[in-house]
């Protein structure tokens, strides 16, 4: 098995040159430890899980040693945040360390989150503090188990810098895996900049690295937003099936890839609550719950935007008039599967919204409730406060429900990422603790298994836990 030391690179996007990012080296954290590692994303560089006790790795992933090949580079973008156009963003914290080739042939990012200042810091320190650390590498990895579309994280490490945000916190590191870190935010700065050159570049590059079939079409700008489209509105989907409130849907979030993205104040739904806000500086409640679908397609309409000088705007406005009903079609057949629903029927969105309305009006959990109503739970009815409206629907849902029951515990997570449990991750580990980080990410890592003595990691959260409040610091 190949080594740290192995690794082979292949920096395509640095290859680009200094209009599209500038080169920066990481600033190395003090007395780094290892938080935690995922041997799942060692595995996609072709690395065992023995690398992760391989000093090298702390070494490299807090800042104190670079491969010869590697050009760490900080990438240059705009972007629309919480609907306002911002032209000055850009990496402010992290560093594109370089593009590794595994043995298949597939370029990964690895991407250094918290690697200190850059020319786009705008005045910031370009420090990532633990907490947010640990919350994005938990989430990524918590994802991909459930099949969600999503960045992944290879480690957390810790140093004893101090980070000044709402309080004095220890700077961390997190390194990312991405097969692109473009996003959005790439082309509208290329856009609003008037430099159609570079956008024309920056096309290219894209429709070569990440979209190639593409090329082979009529026209392969408006064949790239329509793949784009189409992966957005099944991630989507996914989000809303599996109760996943993203938190900050800003164009500079949005991955040209259709993957989760730069995780800040996310969430995954206790009770339901179609209107769950879970970033507290969100005031007007822009990117609650039930508005990501349509702020995804308000993003893609920014995207679109930038593309005008290549594609037809009557071409793309007939790309955006899909992206609704793939949505829905994605998210439908999602909930019929979580609901062992094998066929379908024209009354599903009623059905599904029915239920929805039920929990909303009971503050049932979402999880809970849907892992019951998989396995016909006799203490799922408790769940309802109107429990002859929910045996109505029961009834209903009854004669429907015809798949097997491992299909439809495979499709309900007994174990869900829940801010309080990585608060608890997080106490412990500002503590020096990272056992518990640990513990919780190889249980995320199995999701719809029972695991002996986790029992507790399935239970509906405490009083304490319903309601923490997550902001975009970090």
């Amino acid at each position: 098995m190949p080594t740290l030391a192995d690794l082979q690179f292949d920096n395509r996007f640095a290859r680009l040159g200094d209009s599209f990012s500038s080169r920066v080296l990481p600033e190395p954290l003090s007395n780094p430890r290892l938080v935690v590692c995922s041997e799942d994303a060692l595995a996609l560089l072709d690395l065992d899980k023995e690398q992760a006790a391989d000093p090298l790795l702390v070494e490299l992933f807090a800042g104190h040693k670079v491969w010869s090949e590697a050009e760490p580079r900080a990438m240059l973008y705009s972007g629309h945040q919480f609907g306002a156009y911002n032209p000055q963003l850009g990496d402010g914290r992290g560093l594109l360390l370089g593009e590794v080739v595994n043995q298949a042939g597939e370029h990964w990012d690895l991407h250094l989150k918290g690697a200190g200042s850059t020319p786009y810091s705008r005045m910031g320190d370009g420090r990532a503090v633990l907490r947010s650390s640990i919350r994005e590498f938990l989430a990524s990895e918590a994802l991909h188990a459930l099949g969600i579309p999503t960045s992944r994280a290879l480690c957390v490490t810790v140093g004893d810098n101090p980070v000044y945000r709402e309080r004095e916190e220890r700077a961390a590191m997190l390194l990312r895996l991405a097969r692109s870190h473009i996003r959005f935010g790439h082309f509208e700065y290329f856009y609003y900049t008037r430099q159609h050159e570079h956008l024309r570049q920056l096309l290219d590059f894209t429709l070569d690295t990440c979209y190639p079939d593409c090329r082979t079409t009529a026209q392969p700008e408006r064949a790239m937003l329509s793949a784009v489209l189409r992966r957005t509105a099944e991630m989507v989907a996914r989000w809303q099936a599996y109760g996943f409130c993203h938190g900050v849907m800003n164009t500079d979030n949005m991955s040209i890839l259709g993957i989760t993205f730069d995780f800040g104040p996310y969430a995954f739904l206790d009770a339901f609550d179609a209107r769950h806000i879970c970033n507290h500086s969100d005031h007007e409640g822009r990117y609650a719950f039930h508005r990501q679908p349509l702020i995804a397609q308000w993003n893609l309409a920014c995207l679109a935007q930038a593309l005008t000088p290549f594609v037809a705007v009557e071409d793309l406005k007939a790309e955006l008039a899909n992206f609704m009903p793939l949505f829905e079609q994605h998210y439908l057949a999602l909930m019929r599967q979580r609901l062992g629903w094998t066929a379908a029927r024209e009354d599903d969105a009623e059905q599904i919204d029915a239920l929805l309305q039920l929990m909303q009006a009971s503050g049932a959990d979402y999880h809970l409730t849907l892992r019951q109503l998989a396995e016909e739970h006799p203490l799922v009815r408790d769940q309802f406060i109107d429990r002859a409206a929910f045996d109505h629907w029961q009834r209903e849902h009854a004669q429907r429900c015809d798949a097997p029951l491992a299909s439809r515990q495979a499709a309900n997570p007994l174990y869900v990422l829940r801010n309080y449990l990585a608060q608890n991750a997080i106490t412990a580990a500002e503590q020096e603790d990272f056992s518990e980080v640990r513990r919780l990410h190889q249980i995320l890592r199995h999701p719809f298994s029972a695991q002996p003595g986790a029992e507790a990691y399935a239970a509906a959260p405490p009083d304490w836990g319903r309601h923490l409040e997550i902001s975009c610091s970090s």
